[in-house]
């Protein structure tokens, strides 16, 4: 009797003591990003945003005095691959998903994640379907293509109603969705397009496409889609149609665009939510991932950096990592951040947050257009 006594002692020190002092549970977050294919551009700006978000908050301590760890997957902006790396975070116990970046690998995740009680925040996906759509759990730091396409289909209005237009998309839900939206927002303003087409992404020419637009003597063309496909589509365009002009959504903030559009690429205009590297509130955070890492935080980068800090303001404030306190500390608090003073409407999308505006690209790279 003694023996066992002693030894059930024994047992609940170890326990006791390797529990509160020793063994310490590492809060997981995942990074869900296109880290290879066309979209790797975007991609490395997500997940430099992130990682650099998170090592910030470990170097302070953590969060509720543990430490954060990333695991980052790569979903090639691929929405069958986006479902099998959602499995991956899920088995992995991450309790936060900075991503997707590709519209339609948000949507194949989302549903996932939801089940599976983690949350979701993306820098990038503008389909409106993400947070229309989406559970309790899902949140955006960027804009909607409804914003988007509206922005788009005036200007064109405005612009080139008396041209011939041409819409063009490469049906994922990114660029589909978006031409369809300028389409409507044009339509509503009483001019028709000539052309309303989709076209096969990833080819390595576009022949019959561009058929399609000598035929209809396309004087613009508006094309939802990615860097790759579009830059291609433009400089095949161009040899057909030298004055064409190209217009064309948030996915073309990547510097390879000009690698596929060659010389035809200057003169590209493209909306994107505003540029956070001027933000004064950014400014530190700027200066160390430009000087220290060499890597310029353009694009995608501080709107992930915010996604992390948004929902680390959200944990500290609701005092839990539990997933419904957090939910409703996102939704009702404020929070300060590299893209300023932000909170989440009832949908999940940003507030505070400038809607898109136009940029320009020229020979060497882009510029605010006005």
């Amino acid at each position: 009797m003694k023996i066992s006594y002693l030894f059930a002692v024994i047992v609940v020190f170890v326990t006791v003591f390797f529990s509160s002092t020793t063994i310490r549970a590492d809060i997981k977050v995942g990074i869900a990003a296109p880290l290879s294919g066309n979209s790797l551009n975007a991609g490395e700006q997500q997940e430099m945003g992130a990682l650099k978000a998170i090592e910030e908050l470990n170097e302070k301590g953590g969060l509720l005095g543990e430490e954060i760890v990333s695991i980052t997957v790569n979903d090639t902006c691929d929405s069958r691959k986006a479902k099998a790396v959602a499995r991956q975070l899920v088995s992995e116990g991450v309790i936060l998903v900075i991503g997707h970046l590709c519209s339609g690998c948000t949507l194949a995740a989302s549903k996932i994640y939801e089940e599976a009680g983690v949350i979701m925040i993306t820098p990038g996906s503008s389909n409106p379907k993400v947070t229309d759509e989406g559970g309790p759990n899902v949140f955006r730091v960027f804009g909607r293509d409804d914003q988007q396409g509206q922005i788009a289909g005036d200007y064109l209005a405005d612009n080139f109603g008396n041209k011939n237009i041409a819409i063009l998309h490469d049906g994922d839900a990114y660029g589909k969705g978006l031409a369809e939206i300028t389409k409507r927002q044009l339509n509503k303003r009483g001019v028709t397009e000539v052309l309303f087409k989709q076209f096969a992404a990833n080819q390595r020419t576009y022949n019959r496409t561009i058929d399609k637009l000598v035929e209809k003597e396309a004087d613009v063309i508006y094309i939802g889609g990615y860097e790759s496909d579009v830059g291609i589509i433009l400089r095949q365009a161009k040899g057909a149609l030298p004055n064409i002009r190209l217009f064309s959504g948030d996915a073309l903030m990547a510097p390879d665009f000009l690698l596929y559009a060659g010389d035809a690429g200057a003169g590209t205009y493209f909306t994107f939510v505003p540029d956070m590297r001027l933000n004064p509130e950014a400014a530190d955070v700027v200066d160390i991932i430009r000087n220290d890492y060499g890597f310029e935080p353009e694009g995608f980068t501080l709107y992930s950096y915010g996604a992390v800090q948004a929902w680390a303001q959200a944990v500290q404030q609701a005092r839990s990592l539990e997933q419904k306190a957090v939910i409703k500390a996102l939704r009702e608090g404020s929070f300060n951040t590299v893209l300023g003073t932000i909170g989440f409407d009832d949908k999940g999308d940003a507030t505070g947050i400038s809607s898109f505006v136009w940029f320009v690209y020229d020979e060497e790279g882009y510029t605010r257009a006005d």
